[in-house]
């Protein structure tokens, strides 16, 4: 049998370590090799690409992570099909294979004053529907997790889908879509003003958030950025 053409990666991919944490850090990454580029770092993985590959990305869990490695690869292959997420193409001990994706993040584009059109949030809107259909629960999805691509929403990062609970976060971000972001569409913010108000968003009992309480906040502090 034939090994696919991505396990010309791992050899090199080997010679790097991610190092997790108990403390929902960002991993540590110990080690380089010529040809293989980090391009995405997370509190259990970090994401990578290889030159001689570059239509793939490899997703590279620590230890500390390695079942959720698993709960991705079960996630995966009852999203196959679904256009609102990357093509997944395999595994190792600690990596998952898929498509890589280009486009900027929904944060990214806040960063850069990159206008997201509608249609993006009605992308999410559609996939998180069609998730539910397949019994899974599609949670975790925020700005760093949403690419624009081409005008459309690509979905990233369904690690946690077979987890229950509803963790709000995107009924809160299509909320702020609709009354925050129209006063700061195509306005580049600092990632210190975008952390701030993750700060604060962070510090509100998620279950019980009143959007209006957030949004006189926000405003306050981008109304202070925009003079």
């Amino acid at each position: 049998m034939n090994q696919p053409d991505w396990f010309q990666a791992e050899a090199a991919l080997q010679q790097i370590q991610v190092i997790g944490s108990d403390r929902n850090e960002l991993v540590n990454i110990i080690g380089e090799t010529a040809g293989v580029n980090c391009i995405g770092i997370g509190t259990d993985a970090a994401v990578f690409r290889y030159d001689l590959l570059p239509q793939y990305a490899f997703k590279m869990y620590s230890d500390h992570a390695l079942d959720k490695l698993n709960n991705e690869k079960q996630v995966y292959a009852q999203l196959k099909g679904l256009p609102y997420f990357p093509t997944y193409y395999g595994s190792g001990r600690n990596i998952l294979v898929i498509s890589y994706e280009p486009g900027d993040t929904l944060l990214e584009c806040l960063e850069k004053g990159i206008p997201v059109p509608e249609q993006v949030m009605l992308d999410v809107d559609a996939a998180r529907e069609a998730v539910r259909r397949l019994g899974l629960n599609p949670r975790d999805i925020h700005l760093k997790n949403v690419l624009l691509q081409n005008g459309r929403g690509k979905v990233l990062d369904v690690s946690e889908y077979i987890q229950e609970g509803d963790d709000h976060r995107w009924e809160h971000l299509v909320w702020a879509y609709h009354n925050i972001y129209p006063s700061i569409e195509g306005t580049p913010i600092s990632p210190r003003m975008l952390q701030t108000i993750k700060w604060t968003y962070n510090q509100f009992d998620q279950a019980n958030l009143k959007m209006e309480n957030l949004s006189r906040k926000a405003n306050r502090l981008l109304s202070k950025f925009l003079k």
